[in-house]
């Protein structure tokens, strides 16, 4: 009889304790407790070692960073438990025993003597903050429970971490950490670790600017509690007590804001990590600031660095001297404005001219006045050379000859070959591409000609600016073939250096540069990008406004400041330029020694050279399902290897499969100069 009452006691004991815990269940699906969304979080954009480089506030006016457990000091989490929940690693969220101690206090005094909340409550608290009542409480330690039945103790950790209060709109240890310490997380001293520690508790009675007696009686507090429960030493906690309180609150990072502005508004992720160089981005934003106030209170200055041998990995990106610059619009990223480009075009108008074998660098060229039709272009400083090679007309910048050679590319060709590497010339609507593209007659931004001559570094291909860590590398798209790219950076490393500065070649270990400058029309925009072994660097200066600044240019204006900058990038002797003296020491073949006679055979006695296949006039029929044979290509009476171009392109074999149908020109070359040329029909 007894048996069967305790059996009944025991089956409806069970019965309830089942409903009970049913009930939890549907209870916690149904009231799962908040989480942090990525909208409370504030947007952090790092350097590639981490560094955090640009912080922007929530929605709400808070400075909330996510923090991890594992990027925090071992030492504050030793004084935290220490100081705040002594059993947190053993108790499911509520500690009985201090649970009881604060109720018997409480009873046995009329008053609150010592509270009970361990840190997964205060967690509770701090995702649903209520005022402080007896219910509030109730809710927070079965919130406290819901949390430690989804989260370990770490994530636990993590979300206090976020969370807590630190003073001001300051919430979270890394935050905290930043603003009071100037430093992350990661190492902190004991002292500093007890400090971090007790602000939480009362984030505006114990803010160190405003209260710091009170914060380092606090702090001492904590130190002398972690020594009693052996989170560090008695020695080591009274040698911390020495330590003075920092009464500065720090401004948090504001570098490569422009940078953070663009990658904000594409990426949705809360951190994000670039490949800057956390060192010298911010040496390069002080010397453009430096080199903008000196140039004038409304003048700016944009300055762009990227590392050709990374994939075209962004190391330095300063859109303005000063972003909340009213009088520069410093807040404008001429990074990414579509200016003129002056004469910066000009080395691959060049290297076009060179592959395409319309050209080469010692090609001679009478500098003199011409005019193309109605179009006159006279050199910048209105004086000419008379006889000169191409080479040393790229190198003088002269304009008459780029816009003779741009004539014979054809500015739709160049236009088109930069269409191919995605880089597109701004022009007005339905207007086609002219020679004035030569002289800065189409509109490019700073971020497409550093882009531009990254390929001079890398081989003559064109890869897109990289500036996410996480993001692939893409492949070259070809521009100039490796040769040529690497004969234009020699002829660019032998251009004159800024006024007042001796050649690189005369310095014992200076790094060689190939550099061009540009001036636009009115003295608008005055630019030097440059190229070395392994960076590409653009400098831009001028009125964001577009207002004149006559007299300024390029070569005064720009190139001292991109010197500046090859001169703060690390020594590395991967940076020393390709050696291609070589190439500007050979002869012209006798087909384009004359600019003027070009393709004429100036030889003693008749052309050798003929094309035997495919002859000239000749129609061949290739097409089957779709895809084009490949066609052989032969001629006779070659005197050394022969360079073959279709259509203006050159061809790295002499085998051409045609990628449709219509008309094309086939054209062979030799090393004597002889010349052959056959137009054909392919159907």
């Amino acid at each position: 009889m007894v048996e069967e009452r305790w059996r009944r006691r025991i089956v409806g004991l069970a019965a309830v304790l089942g409903v009970i815990g049913v009930a939890a269940l549907v209870l916690d699906a149904i009231f799962p407790p908040p989480a942090i969304g990525k909208s409370s979080l504030s947007r952090v954009l790092l350097a590639d070692d981490g560094t955090v480089l640009r912080v922007a506030t929530t929605g709400d006016g808070k400075i909330r960073f996510a923090t991890d457990v594992t990027d925090v000091d071992p030492r504050f989490v030793r004084l935290l438990v220490a100081y705040e929940d002594r059993r947190f690693y053993s108790h499911a969220g509520v500690d009985p025993l201090a649970l009881a101690r604060a109720l018997w206090q409480w009873g046995s005094t009329g008053r609150i003597v010592s509270g009970a909340s361990t840190l997964t409550m205060q967690v509770a608290r701090l995702l649903e903050p209520r005022p402080r009542t007896v219910w509030a409480k109730s809710i927070e330690m079965l919130r406290a429970l819901q949390l430690e039945a989804r989260l370990s103790k770490n994530e636990i950790l993590d979300l206090y971490l976020t969370l807590a209060p630190y003073g001001g709109n300051l919430e979270g240890l890394r935050a905290a950490s930043l603003a009071w310490l100037g430093k992350e997380p990661g190492r902190l001293t004991d002292a500093e670790a007890a400090l971090l520690v007790v602000l939480p508790q009362s984030p505006s009675r114990l803010r160190p600017d405003r209260h710091p007696e009170r914060a380092r009686l606090a702090r001492n507090k904590a130190l002398r509690r972690a020594a009693v429960y052996g989170a560090i030493t008695r020695q080591e906690a009274g040698q911390a007590m020495q330590d003075g309180i920092s009464g500065k609150r720090r401004a948090l990072p504001f570098h490569a804001p422009h940078l953070a502005d663009r990658l904000f508004a594409r990426h949705s992720d809360t951190t994000l990590r670039t490949t800057l160089d956390a060192s010298l981005q911010v040496r390069v934003e002080a010397l453009a600031a430096a080199h903008a106030e000196a140039a004038g209170p409304k003048v700016g200055v944009a300055v762009l660095v990227a590392d050709h041998r990374d994939g075209m990995a962004v190391r330095a990106w300063v859109g303005s001297p000063d972003y909340l610059t009213v009088p520069r619009l410093g807040a404008v990223d001429m990074v990414v404005a579509v200016r003129s480009p002056g004469s910066t075009l000009k080395p691959f108008i060049y290297g076009l001219a060179f592959d395409r074998v319309l050209a080469h660098p010692n090609t001679r060229m009478n500098d003199t006045p011409r005019r193309f039709g109605d179009y006159a272009p006279g050199n910048f400083d209105r004086r000419y050379r008379g006889s000169v090679t191409l080479a040393d007309a790229l190198k003088l910048s002269l304009n008459s000859t780029a816009v003779a050679v741009m004539d014979r590319l054809g500015p739709s060709r160049f236009a088109r070959a930069l269409d191919g590497v995605g880089i597109s010339l701004s022009l007005p609507k339905g207007e086609r591409p002219g020679l004035a593209v030569a002289l800065g007659g189409g509109g490019l931004s700073l971020q497409q000609l550093v882009t531009l001559y990254g390929a001079l570094g890398a081989d003559g291909g064109v890869r897109p600016l990289r500036m996410l860590r996480s993001a692939p590398q893409i492949r070259p798209r070809p521009l100039l073939t490796a040769a040529t790219a690497r004969t234009v950076t020699a002829i660019l490393r032998d251009a004159p250096p800024p006024r007042g500065k001796p050649p690189a070649g005369s310095i014992a270990g200076a790094p060689h540069i190939a550099a061009k400058t540009g001036t636009s029309f009115g003295f608008r925009d005055a630019w030097a990008v440059g190229v070395d072994g392994r960076y590409a660097v653009g400098v831009w200066v001028g009125r964001v406004d577009g207002t004149p600044r006559p007299g300024q240019t390029g070569r005064g204006d720009a190139l001292p400041l991109l010197h500046g900058i090859f001169g703060l990038l690390p020594r590395d002797p991967a940076r020393k330029l390709p050696n291609s003296d070589t190439v500007l020491e050979q002869p012209a073949p006798l087909a384009l020694r004359d600019f003027e006679n070009f393709g004429r055979n100036v030889s003693r006695g008749a052309s050798k050279l003929a094309l035997e296949f495919p002859p000239d006039g000749a129609t061949i029929i290739l097409g089957q399902n779709g895809i084009y044979r490949k066609i052989p290509l032969k001629v006779s009476g070659s005197s050394g290897p022969v360079r073959w171009m279709v259509n203006g392109r050159l061809l790295a074999r002499s085998i051409w499969q045609p990628d449709g149908p219509g008309q094309a020109t086939i054209t062979a070359l030799d090393a004597e100069g002889q010349y052959a040329r056959a137009e054909i029909w392919v159907e």
